[in-house]
C-alpha cells in the first residue's frame, strides 16, 4: 500500500505527508488509522482522515502542528487536533475508563508512549484497527483486519468493545455499507449489551449512515436482528413473522419484504447533495408497513391488512421518536407512510386532476411518494420489478399539474378579502378554505379566475359589494358554492 494509491484529493494526501514528516522531525511517528485505511484497502474513495501520533506529548504535537496549520483543539486531557478547513483529525493514543452509565461517561487520558497493540485494542472492529505509515508504507495490523475485510467479516477487536453500546449500531451500518457478516463471537457480545445511556442524536447518526451509505441495507438490519437489538425498536421487531398474502408477497413475511424494499431504495438513492431527500424517503420505506402487525387478519382464506397505511402513522411516530427530535423530519415521513398505496389506488381508479392535487396537498412531495411506491413494488421477489406503472403515471400527472415537488399553493389569499372590504377575523378561514377547495377541484387555475370565483361566492351570500363587509358564510352557503363551481 502506498499513499499515492489512495483515491482521495491530492492536496489532502500532500498535507498528510507533510504532517507526518513534521511529526517525524520532532521524534514522533504518525499513522493513518480507521476508516481511511479500511476504505483505501477496499479501493474506495477516502474523504476523511484520522492520524494517530505516537511518541510526542500533547504540547509538542500541538506546537509542531501550529507551525504549519491553523488548528482547533478538542478536549483538554486527550488532545485531538482538527486541521481547520481540512478533513484531517490528529490525535494521540489514549486510555479510556468507563465512569458512568451514559455514553459519554469516560475518563480519557493521552498516552504518547502506548504500544501499538494496546492502542489498537481499544478500537471497535478489526477492520478499523489497521494502521498505515504514509511515509514508509508500513502497515501495522495486529488484529488481522485486512484478512477480515477480504473475508467480509465484521469482528470486534477486544473485550473492550462492550464499553460502548453505540458500537452495536455502528456495526449495523458497517455491515450494510461494506456487505459484511458478523462473526459469531461479535454477535454474542452485542447480545449482552443494551441501549442504556445512548443519546438519541448518536443513535440517529448511525441510522442515517445506514440509510444514506448502506450498499446492501439488508445486511445491516439482519445484524440488528441477530444481535437481538430489534427488541429496542419494537416497531421493527413486530414485522418479524408477520404474515402476508403469498399471492401479493411471495417473498415472505413483512420483515423480509421490508429488507427487499430497503435494498431497492438503496439502488435508487439520489446521492450527493440530496441527502435530505434520501433520508426522508429511506425512513418512509423503512416504516411504510409498520401498520401491518396491528391490522393483519385472515379473511376468507386470504391474509389481509386493511387500513395498514393509516394504521402505520402511530408506530412510525413512536419509532422515529426513538431516533430523533427533528419534528420537521417526522412530519415529512409520516404522510408518505400514510399514503404509500395511493399511487396504485389512484391509477386503478383512473383518478382525475382533483384527486392528484389533493394527494399533493396531503403529502407535499408526490415525487417522494413515488419513490416509496416504486421501492415497495420492487420488494416482492420473485415477482418482477416492473418500475411500477402506477407510480410512473402519478408522477407524470403531478408534473403536468405542477405539484410533483410541492403542495398546490392557494391563489386566493387573505389580502384579497381585505381588498374587498373585510377586516381580518374568524370569517376569513371558511372563505379561504372554500376557495382553496374549489381550486383543488379545478374550478379555477389562475388568480384572475380565483378572484372571479370569490366575487361569485360573495355575491351569492347576499349581493355584497366591495365596500361592504361580508358576513361569514354558513355551511349551507359553502356547500352551495362548491356544488355550483
Amino acid at each position: 500500500m502506498r499513499l499515492d494509491s489512495f483515491k482521495a484529493d491530492p492536496e489532502h494526501l500532500q498535507t498528510i505527508e507533510r504532517l507526518c514528516s513534521a511529526v517525524r522531525t520532532e521524534g514522533g511517528r504518525g499513522f493513518l488509522v480507521g476508516g481511511a485505511v479500511r476504505d483505501a484497502h477496499l479501493d474506495r474513495r477516502v474523504i476523511d482522515f484520522d492520524i494517530e501520533v505516537f511518541g510526542l506529548s500533547p504540547q509538542a504535537l500541538q506546537q509542531a502542528l501550529e507551525r504549519h496549520w491553523k488548528i482547533d483543539t478538542v478536549g483538554a486531557s486527550f488532545a485531538v487536533f482538527k486541521l481547520r478547513h481540512l478533513p484531517i483529525d490528529v490525535s494521540l493514543p489514549r486510555r479510556e475508563r468507563k465512569t458512568g452509565s451514559r455514553h459519554g461517561d469516560f475518563m480519557v487520558e493521552a498516552d504518547p508512549e502506548m504500544p501499538l497493540g494496546e492502542a489498537t485494542r481499544r478500537r471497535d472492529f478489526t477492520i478499523n484497527s489497521i494502521l498505515f505509515d504514509p511515509l514508509d508504507g508500513d502497515v501495522e495490523d495486529p488484529f488481522e483486519g485486512r484478512k477480515d475485510l477480504e473475508a467480509r467479516v465484521l469482528r470486534h477487536t477486544s473485550e473492550r468493545f462492550a464499553e460502548d453500546p453505540l458500537r452495536v449500531l455502528r456495526g449495523m451500518q458497517l455491515c450494510a455499507r461494506f456487505v459484511l457478516e458478523a462473526a459469531p463471537e461479535t454477535i454474542e457480545i452485542c447480545r449482552q449489551m443494551t441501549t442504556e445511556g445512548l443519546a438519541r442524536d448518536r443513535v440517529f447518526e448511525e441510522w442515517r449512515k445506514l440509510l444514506l451509505q448502506g450498499e446492501d441495507i439488508e445486511y445491516g438490519l439482519a445484524f440488528l436482528r441477530d444481535t437481538g437489538w430489534t427488541d429496542y425498536f419494537p416497531e421493527l421487531a413486530a414485522l418479524i413473522d408477520c404474515p402476508q398474502d403469498p399471492q401479493w408477497h411471495p417473498e415472505g413475511d413483512v420483515w423480509v419484504h421490508t429488507l427487499h424494499v430497503m435494498n431497492a431504495f438503496a439502488k435508487e438513492r439520489l446521492g450527493k447533495g440530496e441527502e435530505r431527500e434520501d433520508l426522508v424517503v429511506g425512513l418512509a420505506c423503512l416504516c411504510h408497513d409498520l401498520g401491518k402487525p396491528a391490522t393483519t387478519r385472515e379473511e376468507g382464506g386470504r391474509i389481509r391488512s386493511r387500513g395498514h397505511e393509516a394504521g402505520g402513522e402511530g408506530p412510525t411516530r413512536t419509532f422515529l421518536a426513538r431516533l430523533t427530535q427533528q419534528s420537521d423530519l417526522v412530519e415529512d415521513v409520516v404522510p408518505l407512510v400514510r399514503e404509500h398505496l395511493k399511487p396504485r389506488q389512484l391509477y386503478e381508479a383512473s383518478a382525475g386532476e382533483s384527486a392528484v392535487r389533493r394527494l399533493a396537498n396531503r403529502v407535499e412531495r408526490i415525487d417522494r411518494l413515488v419513490r416509496v411506491a416504486q421501492a415497495d413494488a420492487a420488494g416482492r421477489p420473485p415477482l418482477p420489478a416492473d418500475g411500477d406503472p402506477s407510480a410512473t403515471w402519478l408522477l407524470a400527472r403531478a408534473q403536468e399539474l405542477a405539484v410533483a415537488d410541492r403542495r398546490p399553493r392557494p391563489l386566493v389569499m387573505g389580502r384579497h378579502l381585505i381588498e374587498r372590504g373585510m377586516s381580518p377575523g374568524p370569517e376569513f378561514g371558511p372563505l379561504l378554505e372554500l376557495c382553496f377547495e374549489a381550486q383543488l377541484d379545478g374550478a379555477f387555475h389562475t388568480l384572475e379566475e380565483g378572484l372571479s370565483y370569490l366575487e361569485s361566492v360573495l355575491a351569492r351570500r347576499g349581493g355584497a359589494k366591495s365596500e361592504d363587509r361580508p358576513t361569514p358564510p354558513d355551511d349551507t352557503e359553502i356547500k352551495a358554492a362548491l356544488n355550483s363551481s
